[in-house]
């Protein structure tokens, strides 16, 4: 199945493609690429918001579009052993709780919920660039950490207690 099938899929059963994706083979290239592609995401959904800032910033701003975009880069590029940590943390909690699912399996689960919750980050992206701070970015960047919760958490449900979600 095509990743964007995927993605789609995981908005109507977040619990069963998790599973799907936990059976598949166990290569550690799979889960950087899911992260690698959810970041790179991330990093495009920041153009709008940046270049908002570069407009009212005006062509003697303090920081030329250029150098804010390297910035915004290397800032998500340093996210990579963040997610790393975070995805070791979440199995060490689980298997506290009693899960019996494996560090890959919580990287899988980690870095699929970060790509799958992409579409809403494009959206929060656009929100961003278009509307800037207010109300509007807020309700959208709040729906985008809840989405990426569930996802998140149904999949840990999923590998680590075998949890039909």
């Amino acid at each position: 199945m095509a990743i964007t099938d995927d993605i789609v899929a995981t908005y109507r059963g977040p619990g069963a493609v998790m599973r799907r994706l936990l059976a598949g083979e166990r290569h550690e290239v799979r889960a950087l690429a899911y992260l690698l592609a959810a970041l790179i995401v991330a990093y495009i959904a920041l153009w709008p918001a940046l270049s908002r800032a570069d407009v009212l910033a005006g062509p003697d701003g303090p920081v030329p579009m250029a150098q804010r975009m390297i910035a915004a880069f290397l800032g998500v590029l340093a996210l990579l052993p963040v997610f790393y940590m975070i995805a070791a943390l979440s199995r060490l909690a689980a298997g506290f709780l009693g899960g019996r699912g494996s560090f890959f399996s919580a990287r899988i689960v980690l870095f699929w919920a970060l790509l799958a919750t992409t579409p809403m980050v494009l959206l929060r992206g656009l929100v961003a660039g278009f509307m800037g701070p207010g109300p509007q970015l807020s309700i959208v960047s709040v729906a985008t950490f809840a989405v990426f919760l569930w996802f998140w958490f149904t999949g840990l449900r999923a590998a680590e207690f075998g949890g039909a979600a």
